[in-house]
């Protein structure tokens, strides 16, 4: 009888969670969000300081491409590129909005005959974008996160 009872009362308890502490519990629910969050996106787009934080999704996305093309447009307007070539030529930035709104560039691809044409264009670009106003990050259920982006620049061709 004894046998019995000390079996029944082992599958209880081993079949229970009243020995899980609630930091465990806790954390297996952290953990199971994390796996079904959507990674790829934000719910809040960088935005910069005259963007409405209160517009829907797509008219923070409309307000950032536009302040940050707009910036582009001014920065690089300054320079008078030309491009012996058949074809329009695409420079690619690739840069990062860090949680803190910090922007670092983290690649720029381009043709080889950009780059012997335009050594200099590298510099121009990241300094470029080391002189673009306060950015506040996007966010991801109200934390801020870093956000990576391509912007292709079109250069002008002879």
């Amino acid at each position: 009888m004894q046998r019995i009872l000390f079996v029944l009362v082992c599958l209880i308890m081993s079949s229970c969670n009243l020995f899980e502490s609630k930091e465990q519990r806790t954390q297996d629910l952290v953990n199971e969000e994390l796996r079904q969050m959507d990674w790829n996106s934000v719910d809040s787009y960088p935005l910069f300081l005259d963007c409405d934080e209160t517009a829907l999704k797509e008219d923070q996305k409309r307000c950032f491409e536009q302040k940050l093309i707009g910036h582009f447009e001014v920065t690089l307007s300054e320079f008078e590129f030309t491009v012996n070539s058949d074809e329009n030529a695409i420079v690619d930035v690739i840069f990062v909005i860090d949680a803190e709104g910090k922007i670092s560039v983290v690649d720029i691809r381009k043709d080889a005959s950009i780059m012997k044409q335009m050594p200099e264009l590298d510099g121009i670009i990241i300094q470029s974008l080391k002189n673009i106003p306060q950015i506040a990050p996007a966010l991801k259920r109200g934390i801020p996160v870093s956000t990576k982006f391509k912007l292709p620049v079109q250069l002008n061709t002879k």
